[in-house]
């Protein structure tokens, strides 16, 4: 029974981290949102990558849930190359999409299959996605609150 590489898995949460440093970068300035609040939620997000792509190397590329944020990021990367053409603009991420995302992706899914595993993504998983968002933000949210006020009053 074929393995899949651990270039393939783990470099999950490595292809993850470059696309997310230009989101950090990016998103607070395009999205409204504060440096905390980005920071929080993506390093929240960066838990569940991190837990993907160990899962993932564990089970040799046989996870489920593994598989699943392999297909979640794939998506995520088409994602943004279609909110930038319906702004007809920079997004958050667009960059790091087609050149990091989307490659590294097609190259480990092939990489699956070659190794004789079917691609096995949960469709509830990826339904899930929009829920797992809302999450980090809501907790990025809660964590942030304030933040601006506590900061303040410790330099004063």
């Amino acid at each position: 029974m074929a393995e899949v590489s651990k270039a393939a898995t783990l470099g999950l949460f490595g292809a993850w981290l470059v696309h997310d440093l230009e989101e950090l970068a990016t998103m607070p300035k395009w999205a409204g949102v504060s440096r905390e609040h980005a920071a929080v939620a993506i390093g929240l997000m960066g838990g569940v990558v991190a837990a993907a792509a160990v899962a993932g190397a564990r089970t040799g590329g046989r996870s489920r849930f593994y598989r699943t944020a392999l297909a979640a990021f794939d998506l995520h990367g088409w994602v943004h190359l279609a909110g930038s053409a319906v702004t007809r603009g920079y997004t958050p991420g667009v960059v790091t999409s087609p050149l990091v995302v989307i490659p590294f992706s097609r190259w480990a899914r092939k990489r699956l299959r070659a190794a004789g595993i079917e691609e096995g993504t949960s469709w509830a998983g990826l339904a899930l996605l929009p829920v797992l968002l809302g999450a980090v933000h809501g907790t990025a949210v809660l964590v942030t609150r304030g933040t601006k006020a506590r900061y303040a009053s410790l330099t004063n």
